[in-house]
């Protein structure tokens, strides 16, 4: 059932632009780390950049084990599935790296994200993952569900935030400057918005 694909083409990039919602997953190289799976999910948050590689804006939250993930080792796996139309999973295997706000691309990757204001939501740092392995299955069991609309409570959680008041926030919090398995995480102090 399953499709091994050399290039994210028109309809693969089609699929991945209709669903309003993805899923990381990124492990620690120790056997006994802990793995992280993370729903991603607002309108215009990811990106397709070209038929190899994929990038999302990485917003604040409550921990940073992605990144520190990729930072450690660079395994990445995202995954889409559609909740409506035909049954479909497609996951892009691949190297992720986390570019942070003082990295001389930060600013030319965000304009691959024009429907999003990075001020409302904490942007951290831009995800950019290089496809290795391309494949679609069967979702014969994943049930339908419709969408209604993003929720608006992130984005109104942190567009109070400055640049200082969101460096203290991510200090006081236990898993972003460290992840849950001791490696390192976000980078702080965070630097400003370019």
């Amino acid at each position: 059932m399953g499709k091994t694909y050399t290039r994210i083409d028109h309809r693969l990039r089609s699929f991945i632009d209709e669903q309003p919602v993805f899923f990381t997953a990124t492990a620690p190289l120790d056997g006994d780390g802990t793995v992280n799976l993370s729903p991603k999910g607002l309108t215009g948050s990811l990106a397709v950049l070209d038929e190899h590689t994929v990038a999302y804006l990485d917003f604040a939250g409550s921990n940073a084990e992605t990144i520190a993930h990729l930072r450690e080792n660079g395994r990445i796996t995202l995954m889409w599935c559609a909740f409506q139309g035909p049954p479909n999973i497609l996951r892009v295997h691949g190297r992720g790296e986390p570019v942070f706000r003082d990295d001389p691309r930060f600013t030319d990757l965000l304009a691959h994200f024009p429907g999003i204001d990075p001020s409302r939501h904490g942007l951290r740092a831009v995800i950019v993952v290089s496809a290795e392995l391309i494949r679609d299955t069967c979702g014969f069991a994943v049930p339908f569900m419709t969408y209604d609309e993003d929720r608006t409570l992130h984005g109104s959680r942190f567009a109070r935030e400055t640049d200082e008041t969101l460096d203290a926030y991510f200090q006081k919090k236990e898993h972003i400057a460290t992840s849950m398995d001791g490696l390192p995480g976000l980078p702080l102090p965070l630097p400003p918005t370019p």
